[in-house]
């Protein structure tokens, strides 16, 4: 049995417990949530996320327990933690692909320019449009700085990109 924080909004509200049970694996969420809205549980890992459903509520804290075959959290990698987000909000992506040339994904001339030469990108599909992933560390130039207000930072495999969302228009968008 592995025991992993349960976050809302980044503070734990509660534990995820992961059992594997032959190619099953079971979790376990005990956590107190706000009032009001529908929420629902997540399991992240380091190459992957897994929606886990809605928590039940019950006297002064929430509770679920769901069993995934391996198939299912393989995608996942190594857990790291669980995660509660408001079940209205767009999901975010589980399938990066690499994206060795990310100027080819796009038609606009002013963006195919911008990624020219880029390396260690990643894609994802976003509702009608697209998320772009590009890498960069402490000492690097922030990449796409005239889109840096609508950049989110986030940890994808293991690694710090900053992610942007376009349209389906490929104009940016705030997500």
């Amino acid at each position: 049995m592995e025991k992993y924080p349960l976050l809302q909004g980044g503070k734990a509200v509660g534990e995820l417990t992961v059992v594997r049970e032959g190619e099953d694996t079971v979790f376990s969420a005990r956590c107190r949530l706000g009032e009001g809205g529908l929420w629902c549980l997540w399991a992240v890992g380091s190459t992957g996320e897994l929606r886990l459903g809605v928590p039940e509520r019950g006297r002064g804290e929430a509770v679920l327990s769901r069993r995934f075959s391996g198939r299912m959290t393989a995608p996942l990698g190594r857990i790291s933690h669980g995660e509660v987000r408001n079940a209205a909000a767009p999901p975010r992506p589980q399938a990066w692909e690499e994206a060795p040339r990310p100027e080819t994904l796009f038609r606009t001339p002013w963006l195919r320019r911008a990624l020219g030469g880029r390396s260690g990108a990643l894609t994802a599909p976003a509702g009608k449009g697209r998320l772009l992933a590009l890498p960069f560390g402490a000492e690097d130039p922030f990449p796409l700085p005239s889109l840096f207000c609508l950049a989110r930072v986030q940890t994808i495999r293991g690694r710090r990109y900053a992610v942007f969302a376009f349209d389906e228009k490929e104009w940016p968008v705030l997500r």
